[in-house]
């Protein structure tokens, strides 16, 4: 695995969504986690918190939209950013 340059950002997403069927569980978030910030998700109920974590990890495939770890998809390298 090659090292990581210094300005990519750990976590850079653009326009995630995740719809089921007719449910919108997450509409269009856009957030950019750079390497040495601290981050804290708060929100109410419902309000796909859990959901993006769970895109985050690879455990949820998302509807749309991009998202990245340290500059690896989690659509197109989840084996990578499991590591």
């Amino acid at each position: 695995m090659q090292p990581i340059p210094p300005n990519v950002p750990a976590i850079e997403v653009t326009g995630l969504r995740k719809q089921y069927r007719k449910i919108e569980a997450l509409g269009g978030l856009d957030m950019t986690v750079g390497r040495s910030e601290v981050f804290g998700f708060l929100g109410p109920n419902g309000a796909g918190k859990t959901t993006t974590v769970r895109m985050l990890v690879t455990l949820l495939v998302p509807s749309d939209g991009e998202a990245e770890i340290f500059g690896h998809s989690v659509v197109d390298e989840p084996e990578v950013v499991r590591l």
